[in-house]
């Protein structure tokens, strides 16, 4: 049997927050209890938002809660070459192509489809092209199949399918160089040999899109569990209008890191058929599978 390994990657552009601090704890618990690996990796591929402050009150408050990991942290800012790499491995395998069109072009077809009713998605007009257009800036797409189903079973929710032709044909780095969240979320996962993948349900619709990304590349597809995320008392995304969001203010208003620890694990635990509401310190929360 294959070493369990799983990850928590936050971006560094805030605080540590609650609902984060939460999934780093269930990734923590699994990898302790199947004596597997944790790794932490961070998400700083948006320069102009990511900051050290913000680095190290992520660093901090895992520490303070006791999630210690066992490889990283792993910085994708430093990973560049690497996601520059498997693009142009898509390209010359004919799994990905170059897209020319202008972002006022592709506004302007976001705009007639959903004049006319449709799903707005990119119509394809740079995957029928034979040859580049020297000179013209260009991002790059993953050619995407647009037929039959792709589906996963979810560890949490069960069974989940997606129609392909309602996915879109991913751009996977933009006219500028920089790759996109989707895909260094999977080269990292793939390269870095993540089996078990525990995030947020407001990813669900991202994990086909990244299925057909690591099948593309010929990597083995982890294992996915979305467990709800944490709302307010009023079902909206918990944010500081409901109270303390951030790790470290329950650490400043005196709060013991096994109390946190102990709440967070818990919070959830009495289901019922949407959501679970729960009184924590500070603040009124709830969960909600809804994504």
């Amino acid at each position: 049997m294959s070493e369990v390994r799983l990850r928590f990657a936050p971006s560094p552009t805030g605080y540590l927050h609650v609902g984060g601090a939460r999934t780093a704890l269930f990734n923590w618990l699994l990898a302790r209890k199947e004596q597997g690996k944790f790794i932490l990796r961070i998400e700083d591929t948006d320069v102009a938002r990511s900051t050290e402050e913000s680095l190290n009150a992520i660093l901090e408050g895992m520490t303070w809660l006791g999630l210690d990991w066992d490889e990283g942290p792993y910085y994708q800012s430093e990973r560049f070459p690497v996601y520059r790499e498997f693009v142009q491995k898509l390209l010359d395998a004919g799994k990905a192509y170059k897209c020319y069109c202008t972002p006022e072009e592709l506004e302007a077809k976001r705009d007639l489809a959903m004049k006319e009713g449709r799903k707005p998605k990119y119509d394809g007009t740079c995957r029928r092209l034979t040859a580049d257009i020297p000179g013209k800036p260009s991002a790059v797409r993953f050619k995407a199949p647009h037929e039959g189903v792709t589906a996963f079973d979810d560890l949490i929710k069960g069974r989940i399918s997606f129609s392909n032709e309602e996915l879109d044909d991913l751009i996977i780095q933009r006219s500028d160089g920089t790759p996109t969240y989707n895909f260094t979320v999977v080269i990292d996962d793939a390269t870095m040999g993540i089996t078990t993948v525990i995030r947020g349900d407001d990813h669900v619709n991202n994990t086909p899109r990244q299925i057909l990304l690591y099948e593309a590349l010929g990597y083995p597809v982890p294992r996915f569990a979305h467990v709800p995320m944490i709302l307010g008392a009023d079902k909206a995304r918990l944010s500081k209008r409901h109270g303390a969001t951030s790790v470290m203010a329950y650490r400043d208003m005196g709060f013991l890191p096994e109390a946190m620890v102990n709440y967070l694990v818990r919070l959830g635990s009495r289901s019922s058929p949407s959501s679970t509401s729960a009184a924590p310190p500070a603040s009124s929360t709830r969960t909600s599978s809804s994504g």
